[in-house]
């Protein structure tokens, strides 16, 4: 998608994908035209057959899937170009693209370049004799978490056996996952309502984003976490009362150093209530928080909000991973935020430059495992609970996160995979077939609040059972344990400094 002048040029770009309808199976019903919300299908009357605007597929698959004979299926379609390896065909394309609108060229999802994933070049230890592994299905698995400041010491009172150490807000998380920031306006109310049921039904956290509150969500406010952003929508008392955390937006993964943007074609009169902007305008929040040029800013800010809150509710801080991630998060936490969450370069996003999203930033690994780093050498890895989130795929990942030092992790494009997204990056138009990243009425009423907790529940609960079977494989019956335990990690392919910022050894050691 691109922003920028209205008039275009004629196009030069080829379709990027084909649909392809095996006429003697289709029989004419329409399902596939009905559920295009690209229009890339109609049919023709003249000569009785489906026909495809190529132009217009993402090839997002919803036909695929909705087609009651199984007479479709997508083809990428690419223009063949001369070989060339510093222009290749993505590179032409984006220029063309630009040549012909003078614009940004917007995408949503998280990078899908080549860069390392870290997740895949680490490898967990297993038990085998001295250490017995555990059976989770016949022992106790302790897969609880806490987010929230924890003492450096606890003074107990053995008669009475009551905690004098005083103890600041903590909130439980029966699984260590979460549901990252998906704003409304970016995200259907379905969907969000979907998120928000789900995370209550598993004793964890749903994120409202930066753009408020829904009053249908107020029932869910005990499994909530609402930002504060620097465009504060929708940002008020009642906003902040009706959450169980409140997180204090700086940076996101996907755009690191850029404000927030909604497209105008998604305000709805809804949305614009719920964030207190004129309807049909761009949210445009910001690049830096206005509040917040120093750490004693952001130490005023945190503070505020639990004044705000009686200090009933813990604060976080949400950052990009980027350079002195470590740093950043050392003032973070003396700053007296009670959890830092950290979002590296694979997170997604609704809308961003593309140029951002691929060139901006440093992956979650190498910026968890030197926050983590960092803050147990200074001696205030208590003082804080550590989030990370950006590209978190599978039970595998989030494992390897917490034996690198996270508490818990976020996650968003796999939760919305689990309601149907296929990953086609046209978000910022609005037009999602799947009713996923849409504003519009029609076609968001596909997604059914009651199915979409039900499939995001289960996802979780699949993840919680991996999670207990990869810990009693290594030998480990708690959560807790395994945090920030690099012990039980490896390298496989990876060079001594990345090794180093890993904190872990190479495999065969």
């Amino acid at each position: 998608m691109i922003t920028g002048q209205s008039t275009r040029l004629r196009s030069y770009l080829p379709p990027r994908f084909l649909a392809r309808i095996m006429d003697d199976r289709c029989i004419r019903c329409q399902v596939c035209v009905r559920q295009c919300g690209w229009e890339a299908l109609y049919y023709d009357e003249r000569n009785d057959c489906i026909n495809s605007t190529e132009a217009n597929c993402t090839g997002c698959h919803r036909c695929v899937a909705l087609c009651p004979t199984h007479a479709i299926w997508i083809e990428e379609r690419p223009l063949q170009y001369r070989p060339n390896f510093n222009w290749r065909p993505e590179a032409i394309e984006d220029a063309m693209q630009q040549a012909e609108s003078g614009g940004i060229i917007l995408t949503g999802m998280g990078d899908d370049k080549g860069q390392t994933i870290y997740w895949d070049k680490l490898v967990l230890n297993a038990s085998q004799v001295t250490n017995p592994s555990i059976d989770p299905l016949r022992e106790p698995m302790e897969v609880r978490t806490y987010l929230g400041r924890r003492p450096d010491t606890l003074d107990i009172d053995y008669g009475s056996m009551k905690l004098r150490s005083p103890l600041g807000p903590l909130r439980t998380l029966e699984v260590p996952i979460m549901f990252s920031a998906i704003s409304y306006g970016a995200l259907a109310l379905q969907v969000q309502e979907g998120l928000a049921r789900a995370a209550t039904e598993m004793g964890t956290f749903w994120n409202t984003g930066e753009g408020g509150l829904h009053r249908s969500l107020y029932p869910y406010r005990d499994h909530t976490i609402v930002q504060v952003a620097s465009g504060r929508f929708g940002v008020s008392r009642e906003y902040l009362d009706n959450s169980g955390i409140v997180e204090i937006k700086i940076g996101q993964g996907a755009k690191p150093g850029i404000g927030g943007h909604l497209p105008g074609n998604k305000v709805t009169a809804e949305v614009a209530a719920t964030r207190m902007i004129p309807m049909g305008t761009d949210a445009l929040s910001p690049a830096p928080q206005h509040d917040i040029y120093s750490i004693e800013d952001l130490r005023m800010l945190i503070y505020a909000l639990k004044e705000a809150t009686n200090y009933t509710k813990p604060v976080s801080v949400k950052i990009a991973g980027v350079h002195h991630a470590a740093a950043i998060a050392s003032g973070i936490a003396r700053a007296g935020a009670d959890i830092i969450a950290v979002d590296g370069l694979r997170g997604s996003t609704g809308a961003a430059p593309k140029i951002i999203r691929d060139n901006v930033g440093i992956p979650i690994e190498l910026a968890l495992a030197s926050i983590d780093h960092r803050l147990r050498q200074e001696g205030i890895r208590n003082q804080v609970s550590l989030v990370c989130a950006g590209g978190i795929r599978n039970a595998g990942d989030v494992v390897k996160a917490i034996a690198l030092g996270a508490d818990a992790v976020y996650i968003a494009t796999a939760a919305l995979i689990a309601v149907g997204c296929h990953v086609c990056q046209g978000c910022p138009s609005g037009r999602c077939s799947w009713g996923i990243t849409t504003t519009d009425p029609h076609l968001a009423k596909r997604q059914n609040p009651d199915l979409a907790a039900r499939r995001l529940a289960n996802l979780l609960k699949g993840w919680e059972h991996e999670i207990k079977e990869m810990l009693g494989g290594m030998g480990i019956n708690s959560l807790e344990s395994l945090r920030g335990n690099r012990d039980h990690l490896r390298g496989v392919g990876l060079s001594d400094t990345e090794l180093q910022i890993l904190g872990v050894r190479h495999a065969g050691m």
